[in-house]
């Protein structure tokens, strides 16, 4: 291991269902100045993906570095229906290794890989700001709130938009708040962040620090207070290509998902509503990231700390006419954002295009660290990509893959492979799907069975079939048998 000093600090700001497209050049008119300045001072990855699009599963892999059927977290731990409700202890995880070398390893915020686990239980020090519906790990924010004089439970909201059967029954989508900015659970997590910069800046220990801040947002429901809840005019807000989304040739429980979520019966005017809530949302948090941001210049520790910024996966918001997630492999929920600012040794404004996991960050982190990355990590460490400029060359995978098995409403096997050019998703219960992402980004068309397509659903094939092998996805008993032509 080299010396603790020459080994950088990491900041991890990861959201919680935030689009790629909100930080993408040619996304929507979102302001995101300061993760803008991630990318043109660091790297930005366009090809980035979550290897599945249910929070505890994606945690649990970041953690792990391993796909889900490697962890077992194949669903949300706190759901009644939960597969597991703890991740098993004697997985290796990135942060237990870290800290085992040296690092001071410090986290907020959102937590939801396990019921009765916390942070502490993976070699962090856990500094509050969790939400009693995903974690119950202490009452931080509420206690915060109280001696601000403004209550959590005490809170009229305006503008509520709730999903079938309104208030008593549906899912609360999006409102504006009339509480201050001071308020949100996003600038006390930024408070919280910045107090950790400060007691290491001041601080006796000359170990790095390892730092991770989880927001929670922009996940619905889509709550913000001005000036962020009008700062979108709905008015404004254009249609995604694939709202006009008919699911044919698509699976059925695509179109049954209207149902399930309750926004069958949504119009595109409450869609814009909610979007431009989801976009206030996005900047009030960009907004606190600049703050933590500039808490590094402040104490010095800038020049010799690596920023990380990802989010655990996507949101429909709207997008084929879906809310939140579910069994739809569409890069709406599976792409996500991903910048990393390295002073020294990433080249700044770089753009990265190879395909990446968001678990590859386990093993980077591992690699920043100086420290082994252990066999059982599916991920691979990004290092040799941060250090080339993205060069593509860098001998890596050519495709990304993805799983699902299933949530709420209960258990659905799915597989996804992706090239640049091609999508493949396997439907254990029902037809596959095969998307020509070149000629339809907005993946409305379903070429399964196009006979044009047929050397192209041969190789995605293939491909899935080796990645199941090397994973050693318990599906590649039976699956490549059903996928013979």
């Amino acid at each position: 291991m080299a010396d603790a000093d020459d080994r950088p600090n990491v900041l991890l700001i990861l959201t919680d269902q935030e689009r790629y497209d909100c930080s993408a050049p040619d996304g929507p008119p979102v302001e995101t100045e300061t993760m803008d300045r991630l990318s043109s001072d660091g790297m930005r990855f366009e090809q980035a993906f979550t290897p599945i699009s249910i929070c505890t599963s994606a945690r649990a892999s970041l953690l792990t570095g391993r796909f889900p059927h490697g962890h077992g977290m194949l669903n949300n731990s706190h759901e009644a229906d939960a597969i597991q409700s703890n991740l098993p202890t004697e997985l290796p995880t990135f942060s237990e290794a870290l800290a085992e070398s040296g690092y001071e390893l410090t986290y907020t915020g959102k937590w939801h890989v396990g019921d009765d686990q916390t942070p502490e239980d993976f070699g962090f020090s856990y500094l509050g700001g969790s939400d009693k519906h995903h974690d119950d790990i202490d009452e931080a924010f509420r206690e915060y709130r109280e001696e601000r004089g403004t209550p959590v439970e005490e809170t009229d909201l305006e503008d509520e938009i709730y999903t079938r059967g309104g208030r008593e029954e549906g899912t609360f989508v999006a409102a504006t708040t009339p509480v201050d900015v001071e308020d949100t659970r996003a600038y006390f997590l930024a408070e919280r962040t910045i107090d950790a910069i400060e007691a290491h800046a001041t601080g006796e220990r000359d170990d790095p620090f390892f730092h991770r801040a989880d927001f929670y947002g922009p996940h619905h429901p889509y709550v913000v207070p001005e000036p962020y809840a009008s700062m979108y005019d709905p008015g404004d807000v254009e249609r995604p290509e694939s709202y006009a989304e008919t699911y044919d040739g698509k699976p059925q429980v695509h179109e049954n998902f209207l149902h399930y979520r309750g926004v069958a019966d949504f119009d595109w005017e409450t869609w814009a509503e909610a979007i431009a809530k989801y976009w206030g949302f996005v900047t009030m948090i960009d907004d606190q990231l600049e703050r933590v941001l500039e808490a590094l210049e402040e104490h010095g520790l800038a020049e010799e700390t690596a920023v990380v910024h990802a989010s655990d996966h996507g949101d429909f918001v709207g997008a084929h006419r879906q809310f939140n997630k579910g069994p739809l492999m569409y890069d709406d929920t599976y792409h996500i954002p991903l910048q990393v600012r390295w002073p020294g040794v990433v080249e700044p404004g770089s753009v990265c295009e190879a395909p990446v996991h968001l678990h590859d960050l386990a093993a980077t982190f591992l690699e920043m660290g100086d420290v082994d990355v252990p066999d059982s990590f599916d991920s691979r460490s990004l290092l040799p990509l941060l250090e080339n400029d993205g060069d593509a060359s860098v001998e890596r995978p050519d495709s990304t893959f993805a799983q699902y098995h299933g949530d709420e409403f209960g258990l659905y096997t799915q597989r996804m492979v992706r090239t640049k050019r091609y999508k493949y998703v396997y439907n254990g219960p029902d037809i596959d799907e095969l998307y020509d992402l070149e000629n339809d980004p907005a993946e409305l068309q379903n070429l399964i069975d196009h006979p044009g397509y047929e050397d192209a659903r041969g190789e995605m094939r293939n491909r899935l079939v080796d990645w199941m092998d090397e994973t050693e996805d318990p599906n590649r008993k039976w699956v490549p048998d059903v996928l013979a032509d």
